[in-house]
């Protein structure tokens, strides 16, 4: 709750802002500056995500880690959009819904320490929430493509260019990068760190540049300065309240209440349906805690901001679905602790 209330904050800041600055919002979501900004602010969401992965104790429960952050986001996205769409005929859901698919790491990690769970549950919970966020990055950038090419929605029009071969020269370009910066990581692993952060703010610069976010998950798997334990939770807490502000000025323009109200029931709601099929197996107890383990935090503030370039109502109806589903969140976890204590 107080994390809400953190976000609340930081929204109210922005809308302030906004306010005093009567901004023409619509021409600074689609500036150059806002773009370069909403990059990186991913990058950093997205290095943080998969820096802080224990790849050891990800191991042990891969199979559901995997399942999860593959068939298990699609499937999410799949059921919010897919009924949201047909229920308010509106294709823009389909892009929406995977917005809201990922579970925050930030949050994620504040249960690290309850004991209400079992160490498994927190282990499975913490590598579930670190994988899915790269995962759903892709997936949104590429489901915003096909909107556009398929629906013709969204700011800017469809390309003439075959869609399967600007998806494979984007996959291909993010994978070169990540392999580059492999290699040259490899090469500075016994040279002063200095020259290890120099080379990590240029691997950034090139992907923000691009637009190849799916290298920054990649390269947060291997390029960890042992300096950057104790900072990288102050860095990405910083981008999430920068990001949180950013969507309150963009919300001058207003806010889609009962759509994001829906989308946010939605996401929930799909979370529970996912970790049914894909924990079985698992102790009734840690079913219980992984299918009301849904929240919204960094990731899906930043890719509102994002998605805004491109469309219109994204931070209009995801705003309201962040709060919305960190309170069902809330709501729902301390039921069942209840009931479970008696």
């Amino acid at each position: 709750m107080r994390r809400i209330g953190q976000l609340l904050l930081c929204i109210a800041i922005g809308l302030g802002l906004a306010w005093t600055l009567s901004a023409d919002v619509d021409a600074i979501a689609q500036s150059p500056a806002y773009k370069t900004m909403a990059y990186l602010l991913l990058a950093i969401g997205l290095y943080g995500a998969t820096y802080g992965i224990d790849l050891q104790r990800a191991r042990q429960d891969r199979t559901i880690i995997i399942s999860a952050v593959t068939i298990g986001v699609v499937v999410k996205a799949a059921l919010i959009g897919v009924t949201l769409a047909l229920a308010w005929q509106d294709p823009i859901f389909l892009i929406l819904g995977v917005a809201v698919a990922q579970i925050d790491p930030l949050s994620v990690a504040a249960l690290m320490d309850d004991e209400r769970m079992s160490i498994r549950a927190r282990n499975v919970l913490a590598s579930w929430s670190s994988f899915d966020d790269p995962f759903t990055v892709i997936l949104s950038i590429y489901a915003a493509a096909v909107a556009v090419n398929t629906f013709g929605i969204g700011n800017h029009p469809p390309t003439d260019a075959d869609p399967a071969l600007l998806y494979a020269m984007d996959l291909g370009g993010n994978l070169l990068l990540a392999g580059a910066t492999y290699l040259i990581w490899k090469l500075l692993a016994r040279k002063p760190a200095i020259f290890q952060y120099a080379a990590l703010l240029a691997f950034v610069a090139a992907a923000v540049a691009t637009g190849w976010m799916l290298a920054i998950a990649l390269i947060g798997l291997f390029a960890r300065p042992r300096q950057l334990d104790k900072a990288i939770g102050p860095i990405t807490r910083i981008a999430l309240y920068v990001a949180s502000v950013g969507l309150g000025f963009l919300l001058i323009d207003g806010v889609q209440i009962w759509r994001g109200i829906a989308l946010g029931a939605a996401a929930f709601a799909a979370q529970i349906v996912v970790a049914a099929v894909l924990t079985r197996g698992v102790p009734r107890h840690d079913r219980w805690h992984l299918a009301l383990a849904q929240q919204n935090g960094i990731t899906a503030i930043i890719l509102a901001l994002t998605l805004q370039i491109q469309f219109d109502q994204a931070v209009a109806v995801i705003a309201p679905a962040i709060v919305t589903v960190n309170l069902i969140h809330a709501a729902a976890n301390r039921w069942y602790d209840g009931i479970t204590v008696r």
